[in-house]
């Protein structure tokens, strides 16, 4: 579970020792971090970074890098292997029809459809991204979940979406959510994992940051606002906070955590304000297609009009 985990794990061996442990090793961990925020200074902070930065983001070269690191998303109760088929071949025609872009980052579906994608997908540096563990409710055995994880792995997934079990964390069980995630990062392996807080229906600014050192903890390898299925999606307040987390884990631990915002993009200055906050909080070192990704359908065709400078819908 990580470089903090071990060492809290130590302490609380020692003090068991002595007979004087009485706090969770979550909340021990939780004490390392910052945890004393609130909405109204995010929202300053947000307000102040959108006021003063986003304008000198709001080009083409950023928009192209956006474009590059969409994930190209179809999670509908209607997909059929013709839909995802035909997204998948508009992937694999786009560096014919734009040699001079860059593709997108993957495409995102259903572990139903796996199989079909990685034996469709002819374009190299695309991944191949499926939601697991019950998506978007994480409202089943982890049994259930881990046996979902795996298959979409042995189908070709090379990149799992999970969403935090969100009841438990709003109940307080900490260790019940960190045992899933960390239960299925295991069934992953080097796969790499995203953790959705689904932050719409977390409560506060603080239940999003707590939810997020305990998703690092546990084993993300990314924090994901959103499974786009509820009133609230991403927001400018709440991928601030994941990059206030992922900034504080990887000053602690050394440790990299990507960010994927989802659900809710619904504009090209909805995806260059998320760029901002990035770029302001974490760094150039997480503007790479790797490390930052967006969850979207409909941004696709946006950005790409934008880039080439009339409307288009290729995707």
């Amino acid at each position: 579970m990580g470089i903090i985990k071990d060492t809290v794990s130590k302490d609380i061996q020692a003090q068991k020792a002595n007979g004087i442990v009485e706090k969770s090793e979550y909340d021990q961990a939780l004490e390392q971090y910052n945890l004393n925020i609130t909405d109204e200074e995010v929202k300053a902070a947000v307000t102040k970074i959108i006021a003063e930065k986003v304008s000198e983001n709001d080009n083409l070269e950023v928009k192209k890098f956006l474009l590059g690191s969409v994930e190209l998303t179809t999670l509908s109760t209607a997909d059929t292997e013709e839909k995802v088929l035909a997204m998948v071949e508009k992937v694999n025609k786009f560096d014919s029809e734009y040699p001079d872009l860059p593709h997108v980052a993957a495409v995102c579906a259903y572990p139903c459809f796996t199989k079909l994608i990685a034996d469709s997908l002819e374009v190299d540096g695309v991944d191949i991204t499926n939601v697991t563990g019950n998506f978007p409710s994480s409202q089943a055995l982890l049994e259930v979940k881990t046996i979902e994880t795996a298959l979409a792995i042995k189908d070709g997934a090379t990149q799992i979406d999970i969403v935090m079990p969100v009841g438990k964390f709003l109940s307080g069980d900490y260790e019940g959510v960190c045992d899933t995630i960390s239960e299925l990062k295991q069934t992953c392996g080097d796969v790499p994992m995203k953790v959705i807080l689904e932050t719409g229906d977390l409560r506060n600014a603080h239940d999003i940051k707590t939810a997020a050192i305990l998703a690092m903890y546990a084993g993300a390898d990314y924090l994901k606002t959103s499974t786009g299925k509820e009133k609230i999606s991403a927001t400018p307040e709440s991928v601030y906070v994941l990059c206030q987390a992922i900034k504080e884990y990887h000053k602690k631990t050394g440790i990299q955590i990507g960010l994927k915002p989802a659900g809710g993009i619904n504009t090209v200055m909805d995806a260059v304000i998320y760029y901002t906050i990035v770029k302001e909080v974490l760094g150039e070192k997480w503007l790479t297609n790797y490390w930052f990704r967006m969850g979207t359908s409909r941004l696709t065709n946006l950005l790409l009009s934008e880039i080439i400078g009339s409307e288009t819908k290729f995707f």
